[in-house]
């Protein structure tokens, strides 16, 4: 496919060739295709998904001590039986029950030694712990004599239905001598010919050459337009069946719910369709740990026909090697081989324009957006009428300056055009403006110095010797594009480009024709990119087939104003260590409050009885290793912050995050503590 979004072929990588992933283990399509993959709550990894028992044994208490108190009370335990037998033979016989005949004396005797064993077992059982014993010692060690198996094999082996046959939605479509072909297959090819499977089924009229695609390419069939297949120097764990990337795991804790613990944590498109916002410091992890394995989902998912990928970030952003991209945009490199059109997303030039004015505004000159997005519309309308297309940098920036040079051709093109009555009023009013005070045009002309660099030449202004300007309106095919953003040499260019690239996806993204594939978004620090305008279209993404990953360190980067209603147009949230309590304030109020039953228990000694029950009680402190003692309950139902501003400001433990999710269907997750190291 072309630059432009017409059909065509894709832009070929502009990194080192494609190969497929290393894989430890040889890869079996059969037994990957039909592991089950049960139906699990929103953000769980399906893949070998087992949920944990309902109660799991208590390991607080120390070894050494629990299995040192288990032996004294055993063997405290085998004297109260030899003595107690003995006790209650004895107390039979003076009974007169010793004169039985042998057979009733001898199932006595029996009775007797049955209730004592339980009776013990019981008593001495309980205080000793020994049933805690069991689950943590003796058990696991019997299950590894008896089965010589270890769990992370368990959990890869065959599993029922793995005979079965992954391409049976195939086979009554194409022959069997087709479909014999496809050697070599991996994950991504399956999911890629099943997707061209659906869109036969679709459109009958397709059948033809898709099997001669079969036919001729076998498992290269229906590739991507770069050829590529697979991703290289791939590090996270995907499932493409599921469309799921795993990123941690959910912790065995009370906060989290109990379907979650000890789960794999994932995200899909139906999870990013709602768009997720993570706030955290520098140096927690936001990119390693988040925007990364998105990005390369995106990609991946890109090659599979099923996803296109914009990755937004600054030039020395870690989100992958510019080899998983299609179009890679560098301004101010030399050796990038596309540059930006200014004007991508829009369908008019009034919205260009008024695209184009809000990037160019700084936040502290947000009041004045109206008149710019006008005198902006006044200079690029006339232009697009005379010219047949949108200015360049250096051709905007002089019409905004009032120059008489430019301003002369102009009218002189749109006489030659037949136009120019239509737009006579917009000339004769930038005429008008021209050197006063509060002239929008001057305050946009000196923002877009800033672009109109030597360095950035190439990249904006058009004309012989550009390159090629990717258009943010080519969404409708799976691209996968990487935009590098001159953060350390043009750090105020930057931002300007970081606004206009996340405003044309939010523009393009709604309005595609095109809405099978996912349109994803992902932006390693967005603190310059976030307005009002993308604010409104973030609620806007979910209804298309669309989402956004926005990276922040901190919500005081935002303008007040926006702060709560970014987290309005969110469905997910995600706080990292060491955010600021103010940023917790805001994740605490969104996650709301839930019951807590509050149990207070007051203990005092007991001190009460004589000299027989101190006895006992002295007895019961050396085996069960507790003191008696009473004790009162108050219970109550309170209200308490599912996760409160200290606690996400002080106690999140390092590779760790608190996230909260929200599908497109609307299924919620409460808040999950997830470590992402794991």
């Amino acid at each position: 496919m072309g630059l432009d979004g017409t059909k065509g072929q894709a832009p070929h990588p502009t990194g080192a060739q494609h190969l497929p992933t290393q894989r430890t283990t040889p890869f079996n399509l059969t037994t990957w295709a039909t592991t089950p993959r049960p139906e699990t709550p929103a953000g769980i990894f399906r893949l070998h998904y087992r949920p944990l028992p309902a109660t799991t044994p208590d390991t607080t208490t120390p070894a050494g001590p629990l299995l040192l108190r288990a032996a004294l009370n055993l063997v405290v335990a085998w004297c109260a039986f030899i003595y107690g037998r003995d006790l209650a033979l004895s107390g039979l016989g003076m009974l007169g029950l010793g004169s039985l005949p042998a057979v009733p004396t001898i199932l006595l005797a029996l009775t007797v030694n049955v209730l004592l064993v339980i009776g013990v077992i019981t008593f001495f059982g309980r205080m000793g712990r020994w049933r805690e014993v069991w689950r943590r010692f003796a058990a696991p060690v019997l299950s590894h004599a008896v089965t010589h198996e270890k769990p992370e094999q368990r959990e890869d082996a065959s599993v029922p239905g793995a005979a079965a046959d992954p391409w049976s939605e195939l086979r009554g479509g194409v022959g069997d001598e087709v479909l014999r072909g496809l050697s070599g297959v991996g994950e991504v090819d399956y999911v890629r010919i099943r997707q061209a499977w659906r869109t036969v089924v679709a459109d009958p009229g397709l059948r033809a050459a898709f099997e001669e695609q079969l036919e001729v390419r076998g498992a290269a069939a229906c590739a991507h337009p770069s050829e590529a297949r697979d991703l290289p120097a791939r590090s996270a764990r995907h499932d493409l069946l599921t469309r799921q990337v795993r990123l941690g795991t959910t912790q065995n804790v009370v906060k989290n719910p109990l379907a979650h613990r000890g789960s794999g944590f994932a995200l899909d498109p139906q999870l990013l369709g709602t768009s997720l916002l993570a706030v955290g410091p520098a140096g927690t992890g936001k990119t390693a740990a988040l925007a990364r394995p998105v990005a390369e989902m995106l990609c991946v998912q890109a090659l599979a026909a099923a996803a296109c990928a914009v990755v937004v970030g600054s030039a020395e952003a870690d989100l992958g090697p510019d080899s998983w991209y299609d179009v890679v945009i560098a301004p101010g490199d030399p050796a990038s081989p596309y540059g930006l059109d200014l004007y991508g997303a829009a369908q008019s030039a009034d919205e260009a324009a008024a695209r184009l004015a809000d990037a160019l505004l700084p936040d502290e000159l947000a009041s004045r957006a109206e008149s710019a997005r006008t005198a902006l519309q006044q200079v690029v309308g006339p232009f697009q009428a005379a010219y047949g297309r949108y200015p360049g940098v250096r051709e905007l920036r002089g019409l905004l300056g009032g120059e008489p040079e430019g301003w002369e051709e102009l009218a002189g093109a749109l006489r030659e055009a037949g136009r120019f009555r239509e737009f006579e009023a917009d000339v004769q009013q930038r005429a008008r403006l021209h050197g006063r005070a509060d002239d929008p045009g001057a305050l946009l002309a000196d923002r877009l110095a800033l672009l109109d660099r030597p360095v950035f030449a190439q990249a904006f202004n058009g004309g012989p010797g550009a390159k090629p300007a990717f258009a943010m309106r080519a969404l409708e095919h799976p691209l996968r594009v990487r935009v590098k953003l001159p953060e350390r040499s043009h750090p105020e260019a930057a931002r300007m480009l970081s606004r206009l690239v996340v405003g044309q996806f939010v523009q393009a993204a709604a309005v595609r024709e095109e809405r099978e594939l996912f349109a994803g978004l992902v932006v390693d620090d967005a603190s310059a990119a976030i307005d009002a305008q993308v604010v409104r279209g973030l609620q806007r993404l979910r209804g298309v087939n669309a989402g956004a990953v926005l990276l922040l360190r901190t919500l005081v980067d935002l303008p007040e104003a926006l702060r709560t209603p970014l987290f309005g147009a969110v469905g997910c949230r995600m706080a990292f260590p060491g955010i600021a309590p103010w940023d917790g304030r805001l994740f605490s109020e969104a996650w709301g409050t839930h019951l807590v039953t509050e149990r207070a228990v007051t203990h005092t000694p007991d001190t009460s009885g004589g000299l027989v029950r101190r006895t006992g009680r002295i007895a019961r402190k050396l085996l069960a290793g507790t003191t008696a003692q009473t004790e009162s309950v108050t219970t109550r139902d309170v209200e308490r912050h599912r996760w409160s501003p200290s606690d996400l400001a002080h106690a999140l433990p390092t590779g760790h995050a608190v996230v909260s999710l929200t599908t497109v269907a609307g299924e919620q997750v409460p808040p999950l503590l997830v470590d992402l190291r794991d």
